[in-house]
């Protein structure tokens, strides 16, 4: 239906671009599919949606809660620290919402909600992630302005894969395979990211908000585990719970672009092919939806960073529509082939930091 309405739309503007060469089509797409997205309603708020959302997810922690004290001293504890480590990365997804301004009706109000919700319960800066994924948004994949492509412990470009050394060339070599492990200390990064930012010299907006949102989300979660478990079972408790948040945050954030192109510095791409091309959906409808927090709508998220979740899946009618009829490539997979592209893509920007002389095709003579 979504797709019907584009093109009724759509239809004699694009006869109007194809004849005029000031107006060249791919100019004026996103401005085409904007219109249409809100006469069609689908950037409407959905409070009934993220209420429902909110309470399935208060629920989910009173349940750990109250499991927790009935199993007292035992290792089932650790099916309870892994119970949080998803619920946790859930309100990630969440606080990720109220900061592109998806969930309240006003920015403001949107901007505290997500402080809250990612400071104060996922143990996260707001104020470092919101600064990091908006020059994100803004240039997805492109060399030297996409933060979420600079060198960590994985590099994402030749470049930096050439220039690994020690330990990290080490892991560089073969980071396609070691990605999913490294993951598991995820989550601790990114609780010493916050701490590291909000610790830094640089200017922070609400620096003391964030101290004391953080502060107050760790003396909730870390000291009744280590009063009321054992040291060793506590420990592991709170391991559990990282590996499976950070697991499940890279699981749910990498698919999105990595393997997709890469823009050069010096590019000139329209919002609407600079968007489209280097952002992957996964597909499976409402469960992945669930599971990913609407992150399985890359491309929709992209072109519309506010649209509510609940409506991704009509916009996406509209920009398939946009993109057949403009030869725009649109890419979709299954989660599971996400996975395999991007550790073969990693692999492959691994191979830059062998040894120039260690040739891949003699090592396999060697091995014969």
């Amino acid at each position: 239906m979504a797709a019907s309405v584009l093109e009724s739309r759509l239809g004699p503007i694009r006869q109007t671009y194809a004849g005029t060469a000031e107006f060249p089509p791919l100019t004026h797409a996103f401005t085409d599919i904007s219109r249409v997205a809100r006469e069609t309603g689908l950037l409407r708020r959905t409070p009934w949606f993220y209420a429902l959302v909110g309470g399935a997810i208060v629920l989910g922690f009173a349940a750990c809660i109250a499991g927790s004290v009935l199993l007292g001293h035992s290792w089932f504890q650790l099916l309870i620290a892994a119970a949080l480590g998803i619920l946790f990365t859930q309100v990630a997804f969440l606080a990720h919402e109220a900061a592109h301004r998806q969930i309240l009706s006003s920015g403001p109000a949107n901007d505290r909600l997500a402080r809250f919700l990612g400071n104060g319960v996922v143990g996260m800066s707001y104020s470092w992630w919101a600064t990091k994924h908006t020059r994100h948004h803004a240039n997805p994949n492109r060399v030297g302005k996409d933060p979420d492509i600079d060198v960590d412990t994985i590099s994402f470009l030749d470049e930096d894969a050439a220039t690994a050394r020690g330990l990290r060339r080490a892991i560089t070599r073969r980071q396609g395979w070691l990605f999913f492990p490294l993951l598991t200390l995820e989550g601790l990064n990114l609780h010493a990211l916050a701490l590291r930012h909000l610790f830094g010299r640089q200017p922070v907006e609400k620096r003391g908000t964030e101290f004391a949102l953080l502060a107050l989300r760790f003396a909730i979660v870390l000291i009744p585990v280590f009063l009321l478990l054992p040291l060793g079972m506590a420990a592991a408790f709170l391991g559990v719970q990282l590996a499976v948040f950070g697991i499940y945050m890279g699981a749910s954030f990498a698919p999105n672009h990595k393997g997709m192109p890469v823009i050069a510095r010096d590019a000139k791409l329209d919002f609407f092919s600079k968007q489209v091309r280097t952002s992957r959906n996964v597909s499976g409808g409402w469960w992945a939806t669930w599971l990913m927090g609407g992150l399985n709508y890359q491309v929709e998220h992209h072109l519309f960073p506010n649209m509510p979740r609940p409506h991704l899946a009509k916009a996406r009618e509209i920009v398939i529509d946009q993109c057949r009829a403009l030869d725009v490539p649109y890419t979709e997979t299954t989660l599971w082939r996400s996975y395999g592209i991007v550790i073969s893509y990693l692999n492959e920007v691994g191979l830059a930091a062998r040894d120039p002389f260690d040739c891949p095709m003699a090592a396999t003579y060697r091995r014969v």
